[in-house]
């Protein structure tokens, strides 16, 4: 079986980093947008992840990217459940658990700097649209 999860895109707010509350185990999350095209002359869809990155993997995470900063993914799909507090009702909700992340463009201190070329980041650029 195989459950491998590859994606670049733009962090949509700041990281969050908790603790578990027994262990002390850090457990950052964040979301992360990703532009697709459908075809070549329509313009291009988000598609939005929840992430979760564990210990030292969330740590990196919240101590090196920010709100608009492109990352690079690699993980696994998870599905959980839980229970509406408000309802009682059983819900699912599905996430990318980060096992590698990686700096996909500038780092967190040239944020600032690069405002203006960020909003005009495209990673599919120069390639042929399926």
């Amino acid at each position: 079986m195989l459950n491998k999860v590859t994606l670049m895109g733009r962090l949509t707010a700041d990281p969050i980093l908790r603790y578990t509350n027994t262990s002390q185990i850090p457990v950052a999350s964040f979301a992360v947008a990703v532009d697709r095209r459908v075809f070549k002359d329509r313009p291009k869809e988000t598609d939005f992840f929840n992430i979760v990155a564990w210990q030292a993997t969330g740590e990196f995470v919240c101590r090196n990217f920010t709100k608009g900063q492109p990352i690079c993914i690699e993980g696994r799909l998870q599905q959980r459940t839980y229970t509406d507090p408000k309802t009682n009702e059983t819900r699912y909700a599905i996430e990318v658990v980060a096992e590698s992340v990686y700096f996909a463009g500038f780092k967190r201190d040239d944020v600032r700097n690069v405002a203006d070329q960020a909003a005009d980041f495209d990673p599919f650029e120069g390639q042929a649209a399926a």
